[in-house]
């Protein structure tokens, strides 16, 4: 996979000698810019294709007609959210925000990845190695609202019984009663997912996906708000279950913590010292219920210009190896592109990365703000790539670079 003919002109030569040369059928990956998100891919590792410089930005960000649009020409006509609305959901996500980052210290990617996919009404997965704060921050979202939050800790042994519930016979009346699981609360947190069998995995399934669960042939809804952080470690896998594809895309975003700077570090040992390491575990700001479900009914709100949802569609036909500019020889590296369920994503979460940002409308920008957590997991590379150490980063990098902006 290679920068497409097309863009390899705007590529500058190395001076005294010929541009670099990318080895065949591996991806050559533009640099990321400055200012990049911790998550960014790794350098390639041995074996891998040579960086190539990327092209300028106004020809990668030229739609068909040669001319580059302003973020103002992709908002509506009309005001699709009005002000008082924008106010009202402003003051919730910091609310939200103030209360992660008292109970969290930096990672401010995993804070917006979390308050996104809570706006946008999606499940969460986070994975990273023990002791990055994926428990703390789950909970630290949790008691930002003023809703119910159930912990399940994933084992070898937990049956589907244990999360959705179960049946009940009462010897003194003599009939069964239900008796609801944990996956029954607002926020459920599953912590160490891939350690659970099969059979517990897929039953969270239509849980996840229907907002419902079947308990002796009876359908119960699951309350609303309903959002599901699962957390799994990439370490000492043995023994684990990793998760079907299926279940895998029923997330709306993968999101992997990285290590902490020396200087978040140090204040975590300054407030380990002080006593304020660890708050309250119930809810501590005012956002109620009804607010969360303002969000979410505000992100339907936001306006996506048909440029926009064109932008997404190429985007995710080029992971499929086709689109306006496939990238060449993808097919070698990427098994599986992104089904639908992306392309919804992509949009979903660039609805609420706008509203994050105090607008009523959704720009590239705002695609490819959070692309890595939308796309990481929705890519199925194959053996050679995963031999050869390529990660899914690399691919969506290439991809977008591939894909003109509107």
């Amino acid at each position: 996979m290679s920068i497409p003919p097309s863009q390899q002109s705007a590529v500058p030569a190395r001076p005294g000698g010929p541009a670099p040369q990318a080895h065949p059928g591996t991806p050559a990956v533009p640099p990321q810019p400055q200012g990049q998100s911790p998550e960014q891919p790794q350098a390639p590792q041995q074996g891998q294709a040579r960086q190539q410089p990327q092209a300028p930005q106004q020809e990668q960000g030229r739609g068909q007609g040669g001319q580059q649009r302003r973020p103002g020409d992709f908002a509506p006509s009309a005001s699709a959210v009005s002000p008082a609305d924008l106010e009202r959901t402003g003051s919730i996500i910091t609310a939200i925000s103030a209360v992660f980052q008292s109970r969290v210290v930096g990672q401010e990617n995993l804070r917006t990845t979390l308050v996104a996919a809570l706006a946008a009404g999606g499940h969460v997965l986070l994975e990273s190695v023990p002791g990055l704060a994926k428990t703390t921050a789950a909970s630290a979202l949790a008691s930002s609202i003023t809703g119910s939050f159930a912990r399940i800790q994933c084992t070898p042994d937990l049956m589907p019984n244990d999360i959705i519930g179960t049946q009940i016979f009462n010897y003194g009346s003599g009939t069964f009663t239900t008796q609801l699981g944990p996956v029954h609360a607002n926020v459920v947190l599953l912590d160490e997912i891939n350690r659970s069998s099969a059979k517990t995995q897929s039953a969270m399934l239509e849980a996840m996906q229907e907002r419902q669960t079947s308990i002796g042939g009876e359908v119960y809804s699951l309350p609303e708000p309903f959002m599901v952080l699962a957390t799994q470690n990439p370490i000492e896998e043995e023994g684990t279950y990793v998760l079907p594809e299926a279940q895998m895309d029923r997330f709306l975003m993968k999101e992997i913590l990285t290590y902490p700077r020396p200087g978040e570090e140090h204040e975590i040992l300054d407030r380990s010292t002080s006593g304020s390491l660890t708050g309250p575990r119930e809810a501590v700001a005012n956002v109620s219920l009804e607010d969360v479900r303002f969000l979410q009914q505000t992100v339907d709100s936001v306006y996506v210009d048909p440029a926009v949802k064109r932008y997404i569609i190429d985007l995710v036909f080029t992971t499929r190896g086709s689109g306006p500019r496939p990238v060449p020889n993808l097919t070698q590296s990427v098994r599986v592109g992104a089904s639908p369920r992306g392309s919804l994503a992509l949009m979903r979460v660039g609805q609420a990365h706008a509203l994050l940002n105090g607008r009523d409308y959704v720009t590239p920008d705002d695609v490819r703000a959070m692309r890595y957590g939308v796309l990481r997991h929705r890519l199925v590379l194959t053996f050679d790539a995963l031999a050869s150490g390529i990660k899914p980063e690399q691919i969506i990098d290439a991809v977008f670079h591939a894909v003109p902006m509107p």
